[in-house]
């Protein structure tokens, strides 16, 4: 909302005089640009932290309203849950594509909302009908903002864990943290908020310490990008380069070491037998094909334009920008895989896919541990095992899942035979927790381990009637852009990942595997 301070200069005004005019959207009639010209602009920001949002939404709710009800204890205790709950999603988007795969603009209609169906639901019943206040909350008032399924199941394992029947009793929401006796007042309320919270942290969102410096990594990168972004272009090459000399040095590097092409035909003409794995294999190569062969023509084309034998076009300019920004270029990134790395990490990451094609064209046959990190599509290799293991048992397609166990292996050297029930594949990495092959099971991760790399996996076939319990279903991404990502989504698919803790846990520390991370 944004308040406008118009200083009205009249000889009958009082000098204190001052005129509010609010210019917060769907005002009828609209106020006049002329007059908002001429006016001192304030800026309603919202607050920021746990503390200053809690306050904020029990701020609506006086006395009165939770008088007008029956049963006052039973009130006080619910809208305190339900605000609680507010600021903590509010607060949680700081914490990036950890703490939500899609930022969402949650705003008090929702919580007050979410309060007068508390209030209709607690005097209405004998006993509060918890499952329907969760689902009222979670699916309509705030879920009709959530558009992806990963964060509904998270906005559910917050509502699941607040709004219970313990909660009547009083119950410790974060350690360090308790909620007030229902026979508080509003002001006592907040005075209990001010004295008794403690200093924010992660744990207070079901986190872990460590996406507190995944945060603060967050900004500081944000800053310098900003930074950088803001110094002029001519300077852009550092070291007394101008911008022009630093592309040239990038283009001749990257054409140095861009692969040849390959030789499709002869692959093709080597293939004893088209299976699912083999189709996944020559599907990667045709799309590396298509990326190198855009890569080479952008910069030939560029390197004529410096030499000056052809005119630099803004696809040109912007190409050069990106070579020296040490940027991926888009008009490579749209052939490309979903990827966060910069250019020259970006470009190793190339390379190194391309060795692993370069590999299988030698035996034409599965590896015996894939890198599946280093594929355009691993859905699709995903899909080849369970074709395979439903070819060879005579099982329906339809009736087959993917199921993920976790080796003892921890490097792919270390697989000496192919596995006749799947396919091994290496690559992943947990962030937001760790495995521990102690445990055998999801731990919490180390201090200052923001991505703990995992074991080698066997992806295996199974029915849906065998699927594993007792398993917390990782989302597994392909970046650490969780969803859609540069018009990509990153999504792959729900590894089960042995647990001894409840699956919830997981869930509100936004634990999830990644297959590229940028360290």
């Amino acid at each position: 909302m944004c308040l406008t301070i118009w200083s009205v200069v009249h000889l009958s005004a009082h000098e204190n005089f001052r005129l509010f005019l609010s210019g917060e959207p769907g005002i009828i009639p609209p106020l006049p640009i002329n007059l908002l010209m001429i006016c001192l602009k304030l800026n309603n920001e919202p607050p920021e932290g746990l503390k200053p949002n809690l306050l904020k939404a029990l701020l609506p709710y006086d006395d009165a309203f939770y008088e007008n009800c029956s049963k006052v204890a039973e009130l006080r205790s619910v809208a305190f849950m339900i605000c609680f709950f507010h600021a903590i999603i509010l607060e949680r988007k700081k914490f990036g594509p950890q703490g939500w795969n899609v930022r969402y603009d949650f705003n008090t209609g929702d919580l007050n909302g979410s309060c007068l169906v508390a209030v209709n639901y607690v005097e209405n019943n004998t006993k509060i009908p918890w499952d329907d206040l969760r689902y009222i909350t979670g699916e309509i008032m705030y879920g009709g903002h959530i558009t992806n399924n990963f964060d509904r199941r998270l906005v559910d394992a917050y509502l699941t864990s607040y709004l219970c029947p313990e909660l009547l009793d009083g119950m410790t929401i974060f350690p360090g943290f308790a909620t007030p006796s229902s026979s508080m007042n509003c002001k006592q309320y907040r005075e209990y908020i001010e004295e008794t919270m403690p200093p924010e942290s992660p744990v207070a969102y079901g986190m872990h310490p460590n996406a507190e410096i995944g945060f603060r990594f967050m900004q500081a990168t944000i800053m310098f990008e900003s930074i950088v972004e803001l110094m002029p272009r001519s300077g852009a090459g550092g070291g007394g380069m101008t911008l022009q000399e630093k592309a040239k040095a990038a283009l001749d590097d990257t054409l140095e070491k861009l692969p040849d092409q390959f030789v499709l035909a002869d692959i093709l003409e080597r293939i004893e037998e088209r299976t699912p794995y083999v189709n996944v294999f020559l599907q990667e190569i045709e799309l590396m094909m298509i990326l190198t062969g855009v890569i080479k023509k952008t910069l030939i084309e560029l390197d004529q334009g410096l030499r000056g034998e052809l005119q630099i076009t803004d696809a040109m300019d912007q190409l050069m920008s990106s070579l020296a920004g040490d940027k991926v270029p888009a008009q490579w990134a749209k052939y490309a895989f979903p990827s966060s790395r910069p250019m020259g990490s970006w470009y190793v990451n190339v390379l190194q896919r391309q060795k692993q094609l370069d590999t299988w064209t030698g035996e034409l046959g599965l590896p015996k541990c894939t890198w599946i990190c280093g594929l355009f599509m691993p859905q699709s290799f995903l899909t080849a095992v369970m074709q395979t293991c439903a070819r060879e048992k005579e099982w329906p397609l339809d009736k087959t899942v993917n199921q993920t166990e976790v080796t003892r292996m921890l490097q792919p050297e270390q697989v000496t035979a192919l596995n006749k029930e799947g396919a091994y594949v290496n690559g992943f990495i947990m962030e937001g927790a760790r495995w521990d092959e102690k445990t055998g099971g999801i731990e919490e991760s180390r201090p200052k381990e923001l991505f703990a790399p995992m074991p080698v996996c066997l992806i295996k076939a199974v029915t849906v009637d065998k699927v594993e319990t007792g398993v917390y279903p990782c989302p597994v991404f392909k970046t650490q852009i969780r969803g859609a990502g540069g018009g990509k989504d990153t999504f792959v698919y729900l590894a089960g990942i042995k647990t001894k803790h409840k699956p919830m846990k997981w869930t509100l520390a936004g634990v999830a595997i990644i297959m590229d991370v940028v360290l």
